[in-house]
């Protein structure tokens, strides 16, 4: 294994072909918070530079691949990007959101821009933020018991690299942006949101034996399938979608109802104000047990 960069919020390692971006925040389940954006896109520029290696693996450490951006302050995590005075700025959030140097969604678009093609492996819970995330890979391979959705489409923001609109059909993705609704990892196979689920104890070694099987293949090989793919979804609009997307997410952060939501979140904690939000459909963290994740799935890394 090769020597590792040091990183806040990722494990960066390379094994063999296989450059593997681990998000590192389990206490938090990954939750997305500064400099975590930055970081991937860094990892993945080390993993498009290096020579050696010819597959990008994305997973999260602990029990949940990425359960969407930290709220719990709203988004002071990003301080003066997005505020002034301490007061949202929307001059400040529309530039930010837009703007390929920082936006968060564009640093995670690295994966999708990178020649070598991406694996998300993905367990537990992928919603929000992260589902947007993971659905930027190349390939996505889940835990039969993963919880893939956006709540956001309930309450606090709207998609933000649209891979819902292009991996779905119509009919499915209103329904999806209409309730947020989950589906779990073997509904999302089912319906062709994600390439395949397994059952967790066989996640790890699908998603290397995929790798392996993409590392035998001529990197300018990939690079050229891949590409010629991504131009034919680009071609469909997806950087107009990833412009609208992200500056509806500022306005649908900032609404009463939002700032309630807030307000509720920072005076009660999350768990509060997400089980208000969620309580009425009875899913995500309000669904029964056999309905969410097993918690004694961990990523070890």
């Amino acid at each position: 294994m090769s020597a590792a960069p040091e990183f806040e919020t990722i494990l960066y390692a390379v094994s063999d072909a296989v450059a593997t971006i681990t998000l590192n925040r389990p206490e938090r389940l990954n939750t997305i918070v500064p400099p975590m954006p930055d970081e991937v896109e860094a990892a993945v520029g080390q993993a498009v530079r290096d020579a050696e290696v010819k597959v990008i693996v994305i997973r999260g450490a602990g029990r949940a691949f990425c359960a969407g951006y930290d709220f719990g302050g709203g988004f002071e995590h990003w301080g003066e990007a997005m505020m002034t005075e301490g007061r949202w700025d929307p001059g400040k959030d529309f530039a930010m959101a837009t703007a390929r140097e920082i936006a968060p969604t564009q640093k995670f678009m690295a994966i999708w821009r990178s020649p070598k093609p991406v694996i998300a492996q993905v367990h537990g819970y992928c919603v929000g933020g992260g589902s947007d995330f993971a659905l930027c890979a190349d390939l996505v391979i889940a835990s039969e018991d993963a919880v893939i959705g956006t709540p956001y489409s309930r309450m606090w923001g709207a998609y933000l690299s649209g891979m819902w609109i292009y991996r779905l059909g119509l009919a499915r993705t209103k329904f999806h942006a209409l309730t947020g609704r989950p589906l779990n990892g073997r509904q999302a196979a089912d319906v062709e949101l994600i390439n395949e689920a397994v059952p967790f104890a066989e996640l790890e070694g699908r998603v290397a034996a995929l790798a392996a099987e993409l590392a035998t293949i001529p990197s300018s090989q990939l690079a050229a399938m891949k590409l010629v793919v991504n131009h034919a979804y680009e071609n469909m609009g997806l950087a107009s979608t990833q412009t609208l997307g992200p500056i509806l997410d500022g306005l649908m952060r900032n609404t009463p109802d939002a700032l309630d939501f807030i307000e509720t979140a920072k005076a009660e904690g999350v768990s509060a104000v997400v089980a208000r939000r969620d309580g009425p459909f009875g899913d995500y963290s309000q669904a029964p047990p056999e309905l969410r994740p097993d918690p004694a799935n961990v990523i070890v890394p």
